[in-house]
Order: C-alpha cells, then structure tokens, then sequence
C-alpha cells in the first residue's frame, strides 16, 4: 500500500518544493495553499499519471494545509481524556496550552505528515497509479 517512492515523493513536495511563504502563508492564504499543493503533487508526477488520483493527493493537500487540518486531529484524540481543555485554549496546535511548545508542535508535524501519506498511498494504492 505505501511504497517508498511515495514517501520520497510526500517529502520532496512538503519539504524541498516548498517555500519559506508557502510555508509561512498557507494557512492564511489560499493561493498559498494552492500553489503549494501544484508543487507538491509534482514528485508525485513520477509515480502515478492518473488525473483522478493525483486531484485527490493535491486537493487533500491542499484542504489539509490550508485549514491546517492536524490541529483538529490532535484536539479531537485529545479530547476524551481527563484535563482536556475547550477548543479556544487549544486552537494553536491541538494540544493543552500546558503541553511544551516543541511537544506539541512536533507531534502537529507527525500527525499531519500521517494524514498525507495514508491519503496519498490509498489514493495511489485503490484509485490507480
């Protein structure tokens, strides 16, 4: 299912093509967003020429990044658990305000690039390469 041409892809595109403003303004900006998501799905370009799944690697992509979706993720695992806070206290990254800053911010950069992979490889792996 996942292949490591698809990861190597997902990290040139999230990594490598992407610039400082892409970065930066992404979450702020749809046209930042968008052509973020043109350059990333570019490695993906090596794998796969069908247009249906490369739509669905680069508009999930560009949902995920443009609302900066793991956030949600990470509140919503969080949520069940005792001393889990509302969402206007954890709407930076998910996590309780109380959670170091380097904890959370890492653990928002792992849940979004699984988000990515696990969308990319079944998008490749049940709509075609």
């Amino acid at each position: 299912m996942f292949t490591v041409d698809q990861l190597i892809a997902h990290g040139v595109g999230d990594y490598v093509l992407q610039s400082e403003w892409m970065a930066r303004e992404k979450s702020k900006r749809s046209l930042a967003a968008l052509v973020h998501s043109v350059f990333y799905v570019l490695p993906f370009l090596f794998i796969t020429l069908n247009p249906y799944t490369l739509a669905v690697i680069a508009g999930t992509h560009f949902v995920i990044d443009r609302w900066h979706l793991a956030r949600h993720v990470a509140w919503l695992k969080n949520r069940p658990w005792p001393g889990s806070r509302p969402w206007s206290e954890c709407k930076a990254t998910g996590f309780n305000p109380d959670t170091p800053p380097w904890i959370s911010g890492w653990l928002v950069v792992i849940i979004d690039n699984l988000m990515h992979i696990i969308i990319n490889g079944m998008a490749i792996t049940y709509i075609g390469a």
